[in-house]
């Protein structure tokens, strides 16, 4: 029997290096791990500019993290949401939790392009018949220019009063 209740956890195995991640993390530290969103169920493309930040420790929700780990994820939260407006022009960025299917915190970071209808606004902005997706392959070049852009404009230990 497996003595670890979290071994069969997804976001726990992608961050053992036990599940893909396309492109690899764009950042990663004790307490966080960022990405881009993969494909999933059977899907040959992805939304590009989808972005999970995730605590490293099994947490299920947003009422079992630390402070610390809660305040990596806002600031880190904030820094992604730059890195999406400046490499990819996405104008609008949306931070979601939802939980359902995954027993371990994931936030969702994902930009509106400026020519997104309306319509398509919200969370369904990756629903709309023109939204850029792209394959395992420009997912993995998308988070290359993220993870570029994050590495030249943010240190791993920023002096407090940093901005964001």
């Amino acid at each position: 029997m497996n003595e670890d209740p979290n071994a069969e956890c997804m976001v726990c195995r992608k961050h053992r290096g036990e599940e893909s991640v396309p492109g690899g993390p764009i950042y990663q530290d004790a307490l966080i791990f960022s990405s881009h969103a993969g494909l999933f169920g059977g899907e040959t493309t992805h939304y590009l500019g989808h972005l999970f930040i995730e605590p490293k420790r099994h947490a299920p929700g947003l009422a079992d993290l630390t402070i610390e780990e809660a305040e990596a994820i806002a600031v880190h939260a904030t820094r992604l949401a730059r890195a999406l407006m400046e490499t990819l022009g996405q104008v609008h960025i949306y931070s979601f939790i939802l939980g359902d299917h995954v027993p371990h915190l994931h936030v969702h970071v994902i930009g509106r392009y400026p020519e997104a209808p309306r319509e398509f606004w919200g969370p369904r902005v990756d629903e709309w018949p023109g939204a850029p997706k792209g394959t395992q392959a420009e997912i993995a070049q998308v988070t290359s220019s993220i993870r570029e852009f994050y590495a030249s404009r943010y240190r791993r230990h920023d002096p407090p009063g940093t901005p964001g």
